[in-house]
């Protein structure tokens, strides 16, 4: 039996379907910036896109290639492990999800939306760096690669994570760091914070 709104989740992943035939292979070369909405364009319905889940001003609501955060929120990620430069990049304002299906730190989605909330990366070094997205069973999954060796490796951590109130709304606060390490003994070179949020929560209750 189809769960409520389970119809809107497959139009998620036709959605997906179409926009991965123009992201999956795309390359970065050195001096390049990468748009999402550049790529993707307008999702329209002649191009196939169809009702989806789409997040706006704290409300989940439906349009016409809704899902696609999940695609930017991917590519995003991929990003957060190499040394390209976060250009533009918008956050949720509210988190209207808990954690229980959440497999990456909180706060590491992006918003987009057609045509002035973008994703974008520019890439500062002398490799090119390409993204490799499908679609598994149950997951949009990604790789980035690039055309030389780097030089370290890189993760990204979740510091000072917290929940908290104020006037009678909930918040939920961390920081994203981006940690450049040995590829010989996994020692730290360097630290750049990358994101600091700050988002309403919507799935809590206040407490008096």
């Amino acid at each position: 039996m189809c769960r409520p709104n389970c119809h809107l989740q497959e139009n998620k992943i036709n959605n997906l379907r179409i926009a991965l035939k123009q992201t999956d292979g795309i390359v970065i070369y050195p001096g390049e910036t990468f748009s999402f909405w550049k790529l993707i364009g307008k999702t329209t319905k002649a191009k196939g896109y169809i009702e989806g889940l789409m997040l706006s001003n704290g409300e989940v609501r439906t349009g016409t290639g809704g899902g696609l955060c999940q695609l930017a929120n991917m590519l995003f990620w991929l990003a957060l492990h190499t040394l390209l430069e976060i250009k533009e990049r918008q956050h949720h304002s509210f988190d209207i999800f808990p954690d229980d299906r959440r497999v990456v730190p909180f706060g590491t989605g992006t918003s987009v939306f057609y045509n002035y909330v973008d994703l974008q990366f520019y890439n500062p070094t002398n490799s090119a760096f390409q993204f490799k997205l499908f679609l598994s069973d149950e997951f949009l999954e990604g790789k980035i690669s690039a055309d030389t060796e780097p030089e370290f490796v890189y993760k990204v951590e979740e510091r000072n994570h917290r929940f908290y109130r104020h006037e009678d709304r909930w918040y939920r606060g961390n920081e994203i760091w981006r940690l450049e390490l040995s590829k010989e003994d996994n020692r730290l070179i360097r630290e750049e914070l990358m994101i600091t949020n700050h988002s309403e929560v919507k799935y809590m209750k206040s407490t008096s």
